[in-house]
């Protein structure tokens, strides 16, 4: 049986990686980072436009920047041709 994320890469999702800058909700100032990751499906990103509904609704840190990176972890394999090979022993 495959795995429940091999399952959803084979489907189309891919590794998404959200960056979100947020200001302290005691000292509206300072901003801290939160690192959000889980496979999704671009370019709308369902999972992670639910993530940040519940973070508007639930947390008190108000949202200043979110930085999205986007990779499909199944493709074609790089492949290239070795040029030579050398033995030790």
């Amino acid at each position: 049986m495959a795995s429940r994320d091999f399952a959803r890469q084979i489907s189309g999702y891919g590794l998404t990686t959200a960056g979100i800058l947020y200001r302290l909700p005691d000292h509206p100032s300072i901003l801290q980072e939160y690192i959000w990751q889980d496979y999704d499906l671009a370019p709308r990103f369902p999972e992670l436009n639910k993530f940040l509904a519940f973070w508007q609704a639930k947390l008190e840190g108000a949202l200043y920047r979110i930085t999205v990176s986007h990779n499909e972890l199944i493709g074609p394999a790089d492949l290239r041709a070795v040029g030579g090979e050398f033995r030790l022993q």
